[in-house]
């Protein structure tokens, strides 16, 4: 009975230490911006900018990022880049990260884009921040709104 006590006790203090590891709410992300790339077959490309923000009292090495981004609460895009670097303490960088769409995605976007608002966006962002040699790296999941462009008004034919 003392055995399993222990274990029981040493499984729940592990436990406990793995779930206090992702509560490390210190950084920030959103998107700064969305270029196109050229796309091959039935994709499009995108570099998307990250703006991750470093709310620590320590700089924050990276090595390696992947994100999934959704619009309007439908998926998107998902990419991966194997950038490295620091984000000083309670400072920011810009990271970019090119992402995939396919087409049957873009299909179903046009359709939403074409009965909804036309002029923003919301967005969620989540991914990893990956770490350095064997930290475990950063989550992060947040939520925003991205402006859309104006469309041009169309000529008028006479």
């Amino acid at each position: 009975m003392n055995r399993f006590l222990l274990l029981l006790s040493m499984l729940l203090l592990v436990l406990s230490g793995c779930a206090a590891l992702r509560l490390d709410d210190s950084i920030r992300t959103s998107v700064a911006g969305i270029e196109p790339l050229e796309g091959k077959g039935m994709e499009a490309r995108f570099t998307v900018y990250l703006r991750i923000q470093n709310h620590g009292n320590s700089p924050l090495d990276y090595d390696g990022i992947a994100l999934d981004l959704d619009l309007r609460g439908m998926n998107f895009a998902s990419g991966v880049s194997d950038q490295r670097g620091t984000i000083p303490r309670y400072g920011e960088t810009v990271i970019m990260v090119p992402v995939t769409v396919p087409a049957t995605t873009i299909i179903r976007h046009v359709v939403g884009f074409a009965t909804g608002d036309r002029t923003k966006v919301d967005y969620q962002l989540r991914g990893n921040l990956g770490g350095q040699g064997l930290a475990m790296g950063r989550y992060f999941d947040s939520k925003g709104e991205i402006a859309l462009p104006e469309l041009p008004a169309e000529p008028v034919v006479r």
